[in-house]
């Protein structure tokens, strides 16, 4: 198909088996002389709660919507159509807001111009304040993730006396290893993408970076909704709220925008007003910076040798490491993070490598304290953070003598850097539910 034609993009429906749980969400791209349609599958299996149909109907609207940011980004161009559903004016604000600012990565690599996100045409006669309450049981959910922030979220979870179920959207065996150690019934609701994805993408079509995570939380939306849970916590650090460049035009590049304050109260605020006023869906570590949940892990040994963060774990097509690379922006983030509340032994036991001993790291690090441009796209803490951990790690004498520490050290002499008790205090809104917050 040739997506530099591209005229139209529509979402063309959504089609529910109730008994089996099984959801096909459909896309029609349309150009000038042709037409392509995309279908994702998602599984929750079999109902356990009966919820109100539109309550349900709504939550699918929620995720068929937000999937969409998929299949748009292959040309970011065309005019939205809707088949079924429309979305009120306050749905259409939030939906360009996600659709603008998660795509905003993929915006600046492709070197885009002028407008890359579309226009919702929203329903000016929708009131998606006018839901019928309705009770769902008092259970929760925690979505797990592999890695250190899901742990330490469950373990506050657990520390508040609330047994939570965990949950993960697609098949990463890694996550479920790690599920298995918690102990927890574990859940996994199947995502499939239409496969033509990799085959228009080989052809040239746009491709980066997605807000997954907002996919994620619709789809645990309408877990909640079949099941019968009404909290769903996540993980997610107040490090997210940090943008990871800002343009030269002004405009704030987050590549973790899914994942910040501003995004889980848009969203929380739809779920309650248009879905089901009793479901929460929150991050409890809002407040945090990663360093303090590094910290909080470092006391969770029973985790150190099953989790993992490194994002080649978790590919649509498998693994493509045994736990940790050792070369990627994560696995360095994770390591340095970890390394100020952990003795080099331990950390070595957990990467199978000391990564601050390896002078070759050293620019790798670097990138991580913005001494030379931007961090890294990905999922890893403020530059202010880095730094003032390899700051700590300088005055330890477990430490001081490795090879980055003693590299970097040097680099910040004549900077102001943060203390780390300092980045180690919860600041900023506190979205828990006061169950939640013992």
């Amino acid at each position: 198909m040739n997506l530099g034609a591209m005229r139209r993009f529509e979402f063309v429906g959504r089609e529910l088996d109730i008994d089996q749980g099984r959801l096909k969400l459909s896309y029609r791209l349309v150009g000038e002389t042709d037409q392509l349609l995309l279908e994702e599958r998602f599984d929750f299996g079999p109902p356990e709660f009966p919820a109100p149909k539109p309550a349900l109907d709504a939550a699918l609207d929620l995720l068929h919507w937000i999937a969409g940011v998929s299949y748009w980004k292959l040309a970011c161009a065309g005019a939205v159509h809707y088949r079924d559903s429309t979305p009120s004016r306050p749905q259409a604000r939030a939906l360009e807001s996600l659709y603008r600012d998660g795509l905003a990565e993929l915006a600046w690599r492709n070197r885009i111009e002028g407008r890359y996100w579309p226009v919702f045409r929203a329903d000016h006669h929708a009131d998606p304040s006018a839901i019928v309450p309705f009770e769902l049981p008092r259970r929760t959910l925690v979505p797990m993730g592999g890695g250190k922030d899901s742990l330490v979220a469950l373990a506050r979870v657990r520390r508040a006396g609330i047994e939570p179920e965990t949950v993960q959207v697609g098949s990463a065996e890694l996550i479920a290893r790690v599920a298995e150690r918690a102990g927890t019934r574990h859940r996994i609701i199947a995502r499939r993408l239409d496969p033509q994805l990799a085959a228009l993408n080989a052809e040239g079509a746009l491709n980066g970076h997605v807000p997954i995570t907002a996919i994620n939380a619709a789809a645990l939306v309408v877990a909640s909704l079949l099941w019968g849970f009404d909290s769903v916590v996540f993980a997610n650090e107040r490090s997210a709220d940090s943008p990871t460049l800002v343009a030269a035009d002004g405009r704030r590049v987050n590549h973790q925008f899914a994942k910040s304050c501003a995004f889980e109260e848009s969203f929380d605020r739809w779920v309650r007003e248009s879905i089901a006023p009793g479901l929460s869906v929150f991050s409890i570590l809002r407040r945090d910076r990663e360093l303090a949940v590094c910290r909080e892990f470092a006391g969770l040994t029973e985790f150190h040798d099953v989790f993992s963060s490194c994002n080649r774990n978790f590919h649509l097509d498998g693994a493509r490491t045994q736990r940790w690379c050792g070369s990627c922006p994560k696995c360095r983030f994770v390591f340095l993070g970890l390394a100020p509340f952990i003795e080099p032994h331990a950390m070595r036991a957990i990467f199978g490598d000391d990564l601050l001993a390896d002078s070759a790291q050293a620019d790798g690090f670097a990138e991580l304290l913005e001494l030379d441009g931007p961090r890294p796209f990905e999922c890893v803490g403020e530059a202010d953070e880095a730094r003032a951990a390899i700051v700590e790690l300088a005055r330890q004498p477990a430490w001081r003598e490795h090879a980055v520490v003693r590299m970097l050290s040097g680099r910040l002499d004549g900077l102001e850097v943060p203390a780390l008790e300092q980045l180690l205090q919860p600041e900023g809104p506190d979205r828990r539910p006061s169950r939640f917050a013992a």
